[in-house]
């Protein structure tokens, strides 16, 4: 397993909101959920993403993917220019209710296809703050030929329509994601542009593989087929930072993600990611993070009570 594949495993379907909407023009949609990601695929015609805080409009065309950075709003419109005027709120339908789109409902002149995503803490630091508020990857990537069959799953009320759906916007936005990062244009994190070399990406690799083992740097050298001062030369050339900086950064990130879980100790947590002192796990915790990880647990119950008494708009 490596990063890329660490961080998105367990970025699910079932944690989707899916909608479609079919639009003839004029017309104009925002969202305002306040989703981490928001993938858009239009399934006839096209459009124009107009993120919010200012940022260039992007015009979306059929075959291309676009995913929008949160949690701001933004808006999809057939004309740039009219983003500014009142718009339509966009109301995806979550989950197992969305009901079968008959033929004669995707007929518009434009159906656009949404998955919205909240995602774990670990994503939103490693690769979210990566990306532009608004990418479009163009129609020669991996996934412009899924289109049609997304189309005809849509249209078919056929028995698990949902889980294909949900589990089409999984490896819909893995592809989309991936091919971004590989597009000249894009700025991908380091650790993406490390998996591909000979020393670093191997070392990463069994680093995520068992964050909790204790790794020395003549470990991870040895992993790499390399000399420990070449694979430490090579790490921080690439990845800004020495073997243990990194290792450290991520249980913490992890670490942040299991705080989510409810019921589970903070002692649990620190077994889980290469701690077997509780007390060496917080200090290391707030090191990083700022603050221990019982405040960090509060403010994480305290921004979930917010969301709830919120209204969306």
């Amino acid at each position: 397993m490596d990063v890329f594949d660490d961080l998105l495993h367990g970025v699910r379907g079932q944690g989707a909101v899916f909608g479609r909407s079919v639009l003839w023009p004029p017309w104009a949609l925002r969202f305002a959920d306040g989703a981490d990601l928001t993938l858009c695929a239009p399934l006839r015609g096209e459009g124009w993403i107009v993120p919010g805080g200012g940022a260039r409009a992007r015009r979306v065309r059929l075959g291309e993917t676009a995913i929008v950075r949160g949690p701001d709003p933004f808006v999809f419109t057939d004309d740039p220019d009219r983003a500014g005027t009142p718009v339509r709120e966009a109301a995806p339908v979550g989950g197992g209710d969305a009901p079968p789109a008959a033929p004669a409902e995707l007929s518009g002149s434009t159906v656009l296809l949404v998955a919205s995503y909240r995602v774990p803490e670990p994503v939103r630091r490693r690769l979210v703050r990566a990306l532009p508020p608004a990418l479009v990857v163009p129609d020669e990537h991996d996934c412009s030929a899924l289109a049609p069959y997304l189309e005809a799953q849509i249209g078919a009320p056929r028995p698990g329509r949902q889980i294909v759906l949900d589990r089409l916007l999984d490896w819909l936005l893995v592809c989309t994601l991936r091919d971004w990062f590989d597009l000249p244009e894009a700025r991908p994190p380091a650790w993406y542009r490390a998996l591909t070399d000979d020393a670093v990406g191997p070392a990463l690799r069994a680093m995520h593989a068992a964050p909790a083992r204790t790794w020395t740097t003549a470990d991870l050298a040895a992993e790499a087929g390399v000399s420990r001062t070449t694979f430490a030369k090579r790490f921080r050339e690439l990845m800004g930072e020495p073997p243990a900086g990194y290792l450290t950064e991520w249980r913490m990130d992890l670490a942040a993600g299991l705080l989510a879980e409810p019921g589970v100790t903070v002692a649990a947590v620190a077994r889980r990611v290469g701690y077997a002192d509780p007390f060496g796990f917080s200090a290391a915790f707030k090191r990083v993070r700022g603050v221990s990880p019982s405040a960090y647990r509060a403010a994480l119950a305290g921004a979930a009570d917010e969301r709830r008494e919120t209204p969306v708009g």
